[in-house]
């Protein structure tokens, strides 16, 4: 009984600003890795002709500025700058990875389903929480 109630009262053993920061810095290094992976795998002209196939005009230059976007934004969320502008173009290219990709392959990325838009509805989550936290934040100094 101890224990629940040591869990119940101390759990998750962090502040809200190192909460916050720790949210941040995973959502920046996901998105990175995301546009990482495209870059290192070469699949950058992949995912054009992907959304070329779907009467996207332009594929490849909309596949490398949220490429490059991804990094950016990733960057600019680790150093802490600009969180709405990082969030907001951010939150656009997960909410379009829903529309394009996604909702097509049901709710579950895993498990019960491959490739569905749980995922995406949890960073879309996070980048509000952050965005909203950031706001929040410089309104009250």
């Amino acid at each position: 009984m101890q224990i629940l109630h040591t869990l119940r009262h101390e759990f998750p053993y962090l502040s809200l600003h190192t909460a916050m920061q720790t949210l941040r810095v995973t959502i920046a290094l996901l998105f990175m890795a995301h546009a990482g992976v495209r870059v290192a795998n070469g699949s950058i002209a992949q995912f054009a002709s992907f959304l070329e196939a779907r009467g996207w005009p332009g594929s490849l230059l909309i596949v490398l500025a949220v490429t490059v976007w991804e990094l950016v934004a990733g960057v600019l969320l680790i150093l802490n700058r600009y969180l709405g502008l990082a969030c907001g173009g951010l939150a656009l290219i997960a909410f379009m990875g829903i529309v394009i990709i996604h909702a097509r392959q049901g709710w579950f990325v895993g498990e019960h389903g491959t490739g569905g838009v749980e995922y995406s509805i949890s960073l879309l989550a996070a980048l509000l929480v952050v965005a909203a936290y950031d706001r929040n934040t410089a309104a009250s100094k």
